[in-house]
């Protein structure tokens, strides 16, 4: 089985450790894990792979910004002829505490545009995602700035932790189902 895994991010330094990128930093994790390189120079984003017992899996990383992501993926779906079912995209979620992790099967855009983009494209919502709670402390109408930088040093400290967890989540996701890893992993 073939699975994309995209997760969401700006491209450029000055993007790399900001909350909104907690995808890039996501997949970046389990490709070093795995000792897998990144191909920098690929269609609409970095690709990885990689294999997770029998699941083959495609890591994404777009390259053409979280409002645009939807093209990537799309792309990366039809290319690799992956099933709708077989994508999982990890994205940053405002909504949820720092560091907690849920997985869904389907659902709204939650006002995100990266999973907007992915919406449009795609022309459905029936694809699982896998959110990751980067909290809300941030005064009313300074959303993009709280989003575009970075972890505080208490966050940072527990980062690999939790990212840790959000790499087992992938690999469950490919090796049990949605389902399963969704019992397994959601109240944690």
């Amino acid at each position: 089985m073939k699975y994309l895994i995209a997760g969401l991010g700006n491209i450029g330094p000055e993007y790399a450790d900001t909350r909104h990128n907690i995808g890039f930093m996501t997949l970046d994790a389990l490709a070093k894990a795995s000792n897998v390189v990144f191909d920098l120079n690929k269609r609409y984003g970095a690709i990885a792979q990689m294999r997770v017992k029998n699941a083959e899996l495609v890591l994404l990383k777009p390259s053409t910004y979280m409002n645009l992501s939807g093209n990537a993926v799309r792309y990366w779906l039809q290319k690799e002829k992956i099933e709708l079912k077989n994508l999982l995209v990890v994205v940053d979620d405002l909504s949820l505490p720092f560091g907690t992790l849920r997985l869904k099967p389907k659902g709204s855009d939650a006002g995100h545009n990266g999973l907007k983009s992915i919406q449009a494209m795609l022309e459905t919502t029936a694809y699982s995602r896998l959110k990751f709670g980067i909290g809300s402390d941030f005064p009313a109408g300074r959303q993009i700035d709280y989003v575009l930088n970075p972890f505080t040093g208490e966050e940072q400290a527990q980062l690999p932790a939790r990212i840790e967890i959000a790499d087992e989540i992938i690999k469950s996701f490919c090796l049990q189902g949605v389902e399963a890893t969704m019992n397994q992993y959601n109240n944690k």
